[in-house]
């Protein structure tokens, strides 16, 4: 498990095209991979992968297996690139965003950056199946780190949150452009709850479901209006409190 704070950003020293594979060597800022050993997880760019190899003491590998490669950004990486890094929450770790897996969604396409009171916006385009899990003042995993989403749009398929200048700082976030592809991973909890919800009104509901989506539809709501979603407060992801 992750806290979806992000520790450090990561370099890509090398990469190995190897069958049905696509190995990683990474260098880390100095410290992070004390007591690192093989074996152990680290989020990278929000995907969790196992170390295969130190080769030195700032230094690990990784394998990402091809189904990753297919789901996530980490197939278009070169050499020199940087990532952001996160090692796996140890027992009893201070939870400062929100529980991640290391389990990406899908990879989400950034439809548009602006400026707004010192801080970035991003707005990032999402398919339209996992919109239902979206709601504006929830939590939305980006490259790793822990967001608060400040609007979210279902019906056009996407989701805003702000980056404050720290955030900026710690991550890779600072040199992100307009059609840049980002790995999500979607709040486990709120997936749980929506597919609950919505699994609970079929069952009730049965042959009136589609007529009452339709109706929802024509004064411009969908079922998943009706579901109650966490409010947590905005943190250092998140856009500011409001005064």
């Amino acid at each position: 498990m992750f806290t979806g704070i992000v520790q450090a950003t990561a370099a890509i020293a090398a990469v190995h095209a190897r069958a049905g594979l696509r190995s990683l060597l990474l260098e880390f800022p100095a410290g992070f991979c004390e007591d690192l050993g093989i074996g152990a997880s680290v989020s990278v760019d929000g995907v969790c992968l196992t170390v295969t190899g130190r080769p030195s003491p700032t230094a690990a590998a990784f394998d990402v297996m091809q189904q990753s490669l297919n789901l996530t950004t980490l197939g278009d990486y070169a050499p020199g690139e940087r990532v952001n890094v996160e090692r796996a929450a140890r027992d009893g770790a201070e939870i400062g965003g929100h529980p991640l897996s290391g389990h990406i969604d899908f990879a989400a396409t950034l439809a548009g950056v602006r400026a707004a009171e010192g801080n970035l916006v991003w707005r990032v385009a999402v398919p339209l199946a996992f919109c239902k899990y979206l709601f504006a003042r929830g939590y939305i995993a980006v490259h790793g780190a822990s967001l608060t989403l400040s609007e979210v749009n279902r019906a056009e398929g996407w989701f805003e949150v702000w980056l404050i200048p720290e955030t900026r700082r710690a991550t890779v976030f600072e040199h992100k452009r307009a059609g840049d592809r980002l790995n999500i991973e979607i709040e486990r909890s709120t997936q749980v709850l929506v597919d609950t919800v919505r699994e609970a009104v079929h069952e009730s509901l049965g042959r009136l479901q589609p007529v009452l989506e339709e109706l929802l539809a024509q004064k411009g709501l969908a079922l998943e209006d009706f579901v109650p979603s966490a409010w947590p407060p905005p943190h250092a992801g998140g856009p500011p409190a409001a005064p």
